[in-house]
């Protein structure tokens, strides 16, 4: 017989197959097969059309190419035998999915199957139609398979039951028809058929909310009812799994159970006694009856349930903790991170078995315990639980300290009750894997450490003798290089010592000894070098004796390859040989850093950039904001009045130095005001909480109030002075400006001096949140002046928080600015925040009243800007 005709046998193909040697072999045997199958097939032979099928399965199965056999299957179930419907099926489900439109030809071949008198027969068609229907048959076949759902065989309701999840889950609008269907498949006594109604039933709920109302009311007490039964019931062997009877009906009854409750208190106390039976009485040594208290503790958890309940299911998971098999424990702590947000203290009891977990062998049991450590921890805990970690760094993997020290620096910054023992820790995680440590990790150390003034002393001293014994922690040392430049001196003279510290004496050539060696040690790198060397240039002042040694010491890297170390060492040898006036200055300390600015930032919420219209960045030095008027300008998309030549002073030198065109003093209009200093411009320009104060006539004047005390830290966050209570800022248009706000926008003709109004109303901002409402009024006696009462209206669903109005005018007025009423706006206009205004118009008469405003505020956590101009003021005004 010829290997490759129609008549040859499905298992002479697979071996001839299989005798392949090479894939092309393999591609040439096939080719020859189907090229059989296709004359075949041209014949229209029936009497080996279902060998051919079963061959074209195989060699699908292969991953060839076989739609050309797709019309078979469906000749085939045409056909009358059971055998070959049989192959027709089969074929139908592995050659074609539901997006092939030939699968509509079926509908109908697959619809007389469902009626068929042969029990068999329709069973295999509704096997066909739970794999591969599509939307269009579920609608065209819905009602034959309502129908089978009361079929006198057990076996034709279980494959009807399931071809009604595929259904449903195709079409969700055909959910109602099979409700009353479903209700009665819930009382059936024959476990295959009530596993299935039992996830139908699960299926509808989800996809159906009347469904799930009908299914609450009138079988939650019959499923309850089930569950007791079968958790009650006697040995029965067809059913029975290490001794457990039929743990998949218990654990599908379990999951119907928990949507049924969840959200639902009448449901949830009707199953209260047999979930804690089920907890109780169900075996915990054999894995099936693990998975039924998991199922289990899992329903207690999701729905409305007293806290009685809850404590048993979390007992339980704490014994799974126990359990020697890692995916038993790994659930359990997958649970258990649900469960603390339910019931913490119950989780806290096994505070013990969980900190073993994160010393388990197996790297998932360890991440996800440490994850749930991370959760447990409180005001209350944190010393003991941060102390096992620290302990447990010692020993863990190399691999498992990156995770580790993440969480205790978080556990620390976060929970931290003083600054001393926040230090302490975290000088021990960095002697212990300073190398896998982040660098915002030891920044926030550094900045912690000056704002505790009175532990300097102790920092620094406590990182030397650190350094001494893990000099290989490279992020320990830069903390340490970084402090010893700072406080130096304190290391030698024992300034500030605690009753607690050890007594020890480090002389100057100790503390110069020990950054020598560090910056000669192989793995210091770049940074830490760079960090030694400015070290050192501090050190030149404070210890005046070794200021040559340092000297030379910098003196060694002024030939080295790396550009920046070169830069350096020239610089700083010439400052200590030729200038050594100003080294003292050079030298000083770093001001104190402000850890809420760094702490907000770290968390995204502070800009760390100052974007300009130009696409020009100005990055923050030392974590403050570098203003300059013309950033201020561009950002309210003003323009520029042309500047006076800045005068020689310190102030120019300023200027030049940090590239900021900065206003000379000498032309504020007080001509008897004190010259300001250049520490003060630096101060202003850092931002560092100084008190308002007169600005030179071209400074914008923008002015915002603002009640909860931040500082300003970059001009996109806050173009405000927090601290004043009402700020002031004149300009009198004597002088030339160099900027003018509202350079471009509409100005009114010269304009008769007379009164306006005595009051008046007007809308200066309104947007689709939000009103501003000016109510105007003039001063007797001062008709420059006017008194404006601002009130902000919400119009939105949605509460506005930290609201802040700001305002800008131009140079020939001045605007006096008060604190806002509150930083809090009512939603849908329950309420208002107000604001006084007082304007006074050198130029009254001649130029009305304009203004642009900004308004900032939050919502739901999101920050909201909103910016306008205000030209609708009275004429008069």
């Amino acid at each position: 017989m010829n290997p490759f005709s129609s008549g040859t046998r499905l298992r002479d193909m697979i071996r001839a197959i299989r005798a392949c040697k090479t894939a092309a072999e393999e591609r040439g045997v096939v080719r020859k097969e189907c090229a059989s199958i296709r004359a075949s097939i041209s014949e229209n032979d029936p009497d080996y059309r279902h060998r051919n099928l079963a061959k074209l399965m195989f060699i699908h199965m292969l991953g060839y190419p076989t739609h050309f056999g797709q019309m078979e299957c469906l000749k085939l179930i045409a056909s009358p035998g059971f055998p070959e419907k049989r192959i027709g099926y089969l074929g139908l489900m592995l050659l074609l999915d539901e997006r092939q439109e030939v699968l509509m030809l079926v509908t109908n071949s697959i619809k007389q199957d469902l009626n068929h008198t042969n029990q068999y027969i329709v069973g295999l068609a509704l096997c066909a139609l739970g794999n591969i229907c599509s939307a269009e048959m579920a609608r065209d076949l819905a009602p034959e398979v309502e129908r089978l759902l009361q079929f006198r065989d057990p076996n034709i309701r279980k494959k009807a039951a399931l071809c009604s999840i595929r259904i449903i889950k195709k079409v969700p609008d055909l959910a109602e028809n099979f409700v009353n269907p479903v209700a009665a498949l819930l009382k059936e006594k024959h476990h295959g058929v009530l596993i299935t109604g039992v996830q139908l039933c699960a299926d509808l709920c989800k996809v159906s909310a009347e469904a799930l109302d009908y299914f609450r009311k009138k079988c939650t007490d019959g499923l309850v009812k089930v569950l007791k039964d079968v958790a009650n019931s006697a040995y029965a062997p067809e059913y029975d799994i290490s001794g457990i009877s039929d743990p998949f009906l218990h654990i599908r009854l379990l999951k119907v159970l928990r949507v049924l409750g969840q959200g639902d208190a009448d449901a949830s106390d009707s199953m209260n006694d047999i979930l804690a039976q089920v907890a109780t009485k169900t075996e915990s040594n054999k894995n099936a009856g693990n998975a039924i208290l998991y199922e289990c503790v899992e329903t207690i958890m999701s729905i409305e349930d007293n806290g009685g309940l809850r404590v048993l299911a979390i007992n339980i998971l704490g014994r799974f903790l126990s359990n020697r098999d890692n995916n038993i424990r790994y659930v359990a702590l997958n649970m258990l991170m649900r469960a603390i947000a339910v019931d913490s203290q119950a989780v806290q009891r096994h505070r013990a078995t969980i900190l073993e977990c994160v010393k388990d062998s197996d790297p998932s049991i360890r991440k996800r315990a440490l994850d749930l450590v991370y959760l447990l921890v409180n005001d209350t805990n944190v010393k003991p639980l941060t102390k096992e970690l620290t302990e447990h760094l010692e020993v863990s993997d190399p691999e498992f300290k990156g995770d580790l020290t993440a969480k205790i620096c978080s556990i620390v910054e976060k929970f931290s009750p003083e600054k001393i023992w926040y230090i302490d820790q975290m000088l021990k995680v960095l002697s212990e894997a300073g190398n896998y440590v982040k660098d915002e990790v030891w920044h926030a150390l550094i900045v912690v450490i000056t704002n505790a003034s009175d532990l300097h002393g102790y920092a620094v001293r406590s990182l030397y003798r650190a350094v001494h014994k893990a000099g290989e922690q490279e992020t320990l040392v830069r903390v340490a290089v970084w402090c010893i430049g700072e406080y130096g001196e304190m290391l030698v003279n024992n300034v500030g010592r605690l009753d607690i510290e050890e007594p020890a004496t480090v002389t100057e050539s100790d503390a110069v000894d020990m950054l020598e060696t560090s910056i000669k040690s192989h793995s210091c790198d770049l940074t830490s070098q760079a960090m030694c060397l400015i070290a050192l240039l501090k050190l030149s002042s404070r210890f005046p004796s070794f200021s040559q040694r340092i000297n030379d010491i910098i003196g060694q890297y002024k030939g080295s390859f790396v550009l920046e170390l070169q830069q350096r060492a020239i610089e700083f040898n010439s400052i200590i040989e030729r200038h050594q006036n100003m080294r003292s200055s050079l030298a000083e300390r770093m001001p104190v850093l402000d850890e809420a600015t760094f702490s907000g930032r770290r968390g995204g919420s502070v800009p760390v950039v100052v974007s300009t219209s130009q696409g020009v960045s100005v990055n923050l030095p030392n974590g403050s904001a570098k203003l300059s008027t013309a950033a201020v300008a561009d950002l309210l998309d003003l323009s520029l009045d042309d500047a006076p030549a800045p005068s020689s002073s310190g102030g120019e030198f300023l200027q030049d130095l940090l590239g900021v065109n900065l206003i000379p003093v000498s032309l504020q209009p007080d001509a008897n005001q004190a010259q300001k200093s250049s520490a003060d411009v630096l101060m202003d320009l850092l931002s560092i909480g100084t008190p308002p104060a007169q600005r030179s006539p071209s400074t914008p004047q923008v002015l915002s109030s603002n009640t909860d005390n931040r500082s300003p830290l970059d001009i996109l966050d806050r173009l405000s002075t927090p601290s004043a209570s009402s700020t002031q800022v004149s300009s009198t248009g004597g002088n030339s400006s160099m900027l003018d706000l509202l350079n471009g926008l509409p100005s009114s003709p010269p304009m008769s001096e007379g009164n306006g109004p005595a009051h008046s109303s007007v809308t200066a901002f309104e947007s689709s949140s939000l009103r501003l409402t000016f109510n105007i009024s003039k001063k007797r006696g001062n008709p420059q002046m006017t008194l404006i009462d601002g009130s902000f209206t919400n119009k939105s669903q949605d509460v506005f928080t930290d609201f802040i109005f700001q305002a800008a005018v131009p140079k020939f007025l001045q605007l006096q600015l008060d604190p806002a009423s509150g930083n809090t706006l009512p939603a849908n206009g329950n309420g208002s925040i107000t604001q006084k205004l007082r304007i006074t118009n050198s130029q009254h008469g001649k130029k009305s009243l304009v203004m642009r405003i900004r308004i900032s505020y939050k919502v739901n956590n999101k920050d909201v800007l909103e910016e306008g101009q205000v030209s609708n003021f009275p004429r008069d005004l």
